[in-house]
């Protein structure tokens, strides 16, 4: 491999930790062709990752203000309900939520086209407050990177310039509440459905293809191996034709429970199956303490009774099990929650913690999210997409 110098370019994983209220976060980002000289990162992270064999993970400890920019009560808008325009939004807005500031009227600096985010901090019928600040705004973040390839030294002087803020983006810090209180995600409609129909109907018919694609799916198995431990009794929720357990992790037993009863027969991983409909039924079919971990797949975005089913979940695990569910932005449009569809990727990790707070049964709440990584050469997007699907994830252990 190329030698790094301080005129080269490489591709480069990024992952930041940070801590909120509830929980334990961490986001990683694959960026292509950070260019040592021009790109701004801490300058004892660019002297590590430059002295460091490619591979090895080099660190930084970022204080309020170093990483994004520093959190500022001027960023926080009085308004009156009237400057939201909801009709162009095609929607209400509810407090706790993101929402593009290009909605807002008469507001300094704010145009149609702005689709900058914004945060309702809080929301009455006379007043709101709306936060302009980045949502990581206030908080310590632990930065590491890697060399992950792709070193070259062809020289290059022009160009966009990037910074610790470009790579963390729209999106992290999102997940969280605001001010500690419970973001809006319940409110009438949030889990009505385009296809309100019986879900055994949409299911009747096996649908034995990937909901991600190949990139995506190792980083699930690879998440589920840092969660999953040999030994285990596994419950794989909301299941079809492959678990993506990694499959040198020596489980107990996994069973499966899902709705198309010959993808759950052609699931290579599975000791057991259980058909069922959770959206009908969300009472388990388990005793009490039956398993150590339950895992649900790309599926969270279907439940229209998420909390019962997290209740549930916690019932069936044994003390300290671990409830684990991971998601992309990918599912099938008729059968997703309203709520699910019209909110953002990280809001939508949100979501799924507000249903481990909402259900009082869980502990050591985390967050996970992966972006950036390269689209194989061999996915059907490939020639229309650069970067593999997204992948979000969210546990929690029984408290």
């Amino acid at each position: 491999m190329t030698q790094l110098r301080s005129e080269s370019t490489a591709s480069v994983e990024f992952q930041v930790k940070w801590n909120s209220e509830h929980a334990a976060h961490e986001e990683n980002f694959y960026v292509d062709r950070v260019h040592f000289w021009r790109d701004i990162l801490p300058d004892k992270l660019k002297k590590a990752l430059l002295e460091n064999p490619p591979g090895e993970w080099a660190s930084a400890e970022l204080r309020p203000g170093e990483g994004v920019e520093a959190l500022s009560s001027a960023q926080l808008k009085e308004l009156k309900p009237a400057q939201v325009n909801e009709k162009a939004l095609g929607r209400p807005v509810h407090g706790g939520r993101f929402y593009p500031r290009g909605i807002l009227k008469d507001v300094g600096g704010v145009f149609p086209q702005n689709r900058a985010p914004f945060r309702i901090k809080s929301i009455d019928e006379s007043k709101l407050t709306a936060d302009f600040n980045h949502p990581l705004a206030g908080k310590d973040l632990s930065l590491k990177a890697r060399i992950a390839g792709g070193i070259s030294d062809k020289e290059e002087r022009g160009g966009s310039c990037l910074a610790v803020e470009d790579i963390l983006g729209v999106g992290p810090g999102m997940q969280v509440r605001a001010n500690g209180c419970a973001t809006d995600f319940f409110y009438p409609g949030a889990f009505d459905r385009e296809d309100e129909a019986a879900d055994a109907v949409f299911y009747d018919q096996p649908r034995m293809v990937n909901h991600i694609d190949s990139q995506a799916m190792e980083v699930v198995s690879n998440l589920y191996g840092r969660i999953l431990k040999d030994g285990m009794d596994v419950l794989d929720l909301m299941a079809s034709w492959n678990s993506h357990i990694p499959a040198d992790l020596n489980l107990k037993s996994v069973h499966g429970l899902g709705m198309n009863q010959e993808e759950l027969e052609s699931n290579r991983r599975l000791n057991g199956f259980t058909v069922q409909d959770l959206n009908e039924n969300p009472k388990l079919p388990f005793d009490d303490n039956s398993f150590d971990a339950i895992i649900c797949t790309v599926s969270v975005e279907y439940l229209t009774k998420p909390v019962e089913v997290f209740k549930e979940a916690a019932r069936v695990l044994r003390p300290g099990g671990v409830f684990a569910l991971t998601f992309s932005n990918r599912w099938f449009p008729p059968k997703a929650i309203d709520v699910w569809k019209e909110a953002h990727d990280f809001e939508r990790m949100g979501l799924v913690l507000e249903y481990f707070l909402q259900s009082g049964a869980f502990k050591d709440l985390q967050t996970y999210s992966m972006q950036g990584l390269p689209r194989p050469d061999d996915d059907k997007y490939a020639d229309q997409l650069y970067c593999s699907d997204p992948v979000y994830g969210v546990w929690g252990h029984k408290a």
